[in-house]
């Protein structure tokens, strides 16, 4: 089973980790990092070694952050190119964290990366699209 590191601004990844946990209940080899204000680089580095060192790493390990270019983020980055296997996936929302979790058993790192971006795209959406494609399946499976 891949591994997860979440991590984020403020308690964005204890407050993601708290909504799986109550829709999806405990999940194995996944771990939640906060970055708060009061926190740093180097402490956040420190914590991701921790995390990394604690979790099984053999079929993989995907980091996933809130912001691209934020600071999670970039750690990940730095960790995920000094070894094969790693990802780091960016704009993380509850929706592609409980499919993804979900779905990592015997998905590689790359495989999960790929369904991930392809979760995200198709997450994204509004009630006026949702509404439309309804529509469009009422209307074919009424038709003649």
């Amino acid at each position: 089973m891949l591994s997860i590191i979440l991590s984020g601004h403020g308690g964005f990844a204890t407050g993601l980790e708290k909504a799986m946990k109550q829709i999806l209940g405990e999940q194995e080899q996944f771990i939640a990092i906060d970055f708060p204000e009061t926190s740093s680089t180097a402490l956040l580095t420190t914590q991701f070694e921790e995390a990394i060192g604690a979790l099984d790493e053999s079929e993989g390990l995907v980091f996933l952050t809130d912001l691209l270019g934020g600071t999670p983020f970039r750690v990940a980055s730095t960790m995920a190119l000094e070894k094969p296997g790693r990802e780091v996936i960016t704009g993380i929302n509850l929706q592609l964290l409980l499919e993804m979790v979900l779905e990592r058993d015997g998905l590689s790192s790359k495989e999960f990366r790929l369904q991930a971006l392809e979760c995200g795209h198709r997450g994204l959406t509004s009630l006026v699209d949702e509404m439309g494609r309804y529509r469009e399946t009422q209307a074919v499976e009424e038709g003649i």
